[in-house]
């Protein structure tokens, strides 16, 4: 026990003999800071530069702490740092974007039939396009057996070229307009789902509103007073 005690008092020695001389070689720290720092080996420094790639205190001109310096981060510390910034930015910038969303939602119903409305004049304008595709290749369809029907009359003898690419003209846009039947009626089923969203986030954000509405009028009603008389 006594061997650690003067193994202690050693090592404060020490530590008090190597500030003083740290003070006494830099004059510009005294007048300034003074930075103490331990190096990979565990030995402490004072001087009047802060460490580049060290944790360390800054010291005033009696030797006491004023604040605490952080280590500069590892490449690795700085890349996971740069990315977490940059998920909280888009968090931040979705969050301003869905409030923004929700004032417009606010803003251009004030009743959820509204909503239905607009809906199904949205929905309209998707299903005429469907029915005009729809009726064009109803027209394809026709053509086509007459062009079969004109084939055939040759039999085993070779059919012009001209009817073999009046054909496959008909086969190409009858392709064509089968494929945008299947876009808009996909086209279809989102206008659908989005107004339904609209409509479930409207009926969220008016509900907040008479929450809201409630309070504030609970909070404006006088408090009755003891024994007094409606």
């Amino acid at each position: 026990m006594a061997d650690t005690a003067t193994t202690r008092r050693t090592d404060r020695g020490i530590a008090l003999a190597t500030l003083a001389g740290a003070l006494l070689l830099a004059p510009a720290a005294i007048a300034q800071q003074l930075y103490k720092w331990t190096d990979e080996k565990g030995a402490v420094h004072y001087s009047d530069k802060a460490p580049e790639s060290r944790a360390g205190t800054v010291l005033d001109k009696q030797g006491r702490q004023v604040r605490t310096l952080e280590a500069p981060p590892t490449p690795e510390q700085a890349r996971v740092r740069e990315a977490e910034d940059e998920r909280k930015q888009a968090a931040a910038k979705d969050q301003a974007a869905a409030a923004r969303r929700d004032r417009a939602l606010l803003a251009s119903y004030t009743m959820e039939s509204e909503i239905d409305l607009a809906r199904a004049r949205a929905s309209a304008t998707v299903e005429s396009q469907i029915q005009s595709a729809q009726a064009y290749m109803a027209q394809l369809t026709k053509r086509k057996q007459e062009i079969d029907a004109r084939k055939a009359r040759f039999g085993d003898k070779p059919v012009p070229p001209q009817l073999e690419h009046e054909s496959a003209g008909v086969d190409g846009e009858y392709a064509k307009n089968s494929d945008l039947v299947a876009q808009k009626r996909r086209e279809l089923a989102q206008v659908v789902a989005k107004y339904e969203a609209d409509k479930q986030r409207w009926r969220e954000l008016k509900a907040v509103e008479s929450a809201n509405a409630a309070a504030q009028a609970a909070n404006r009603a006088p408090v009755p007073v003891a024994g007094s008389k409606k």
